[in-house]
């Protein structure tokens, strides 16, 4: 699995630090390069930014709802607006998760271990689709 994350740098967007910080070692442990880390829409939203002028993202994961109330779905349109692909962290059942225009996004219900979630990540970007 190293293969599929071996120099790529990924986007976390969850708000639980705890959460962020397991993720970002199993990514690490994989291969990535970088992980990049945001809690909330705009902070999200400011990192694809900056990261697109150092070389992009390559894939994403993302809490459906953060702590301030507010949907991630405008991070979703930016990366799917990329061709970044991108899975959806929730505690929400995964029929409860208005995806938007993202119906074909993958959907990890909490509680998830952070191998379930670096394997789909693996899988979405063989695919190479944001959607």
């Amino acid at each position: 699995m190293a293969s599929e994350f071996q120099g790529r740098r990924i986007l976390v967007v969850e708000d639980e630090p705890l959460i962020t910080f397991l993720l970002e070692d199993a990514l690490m442990i994989a291969g990535a390069q970088t992980v990049v880390q945001a809690a909330r829409v705009a902070e999200a939203l400011s990192a694809i930014k900056t990261a697109l002028s150092e070389g992009g993202i390559d894939a994403a994961v993302i809490d459906y709802s953060l702590a301030d109330g507010q949907s991630a779905l405008p991070v979703a349109d930016r990366l799917a607006a990329l061709g970044v692909p991108f899975v959806f962290a929730t505690g929400y059942e995964a029929s409860a998760v208005n995806k938007g225009q993202h119906t074909d996004a993958p959907v990890i219900t909490k509680p998830y271990g952070p191998a379930e979630v670096v394997s789909c990540l693996a899988d979405i970007m063989r695919r190479g689709t944001a959607d």
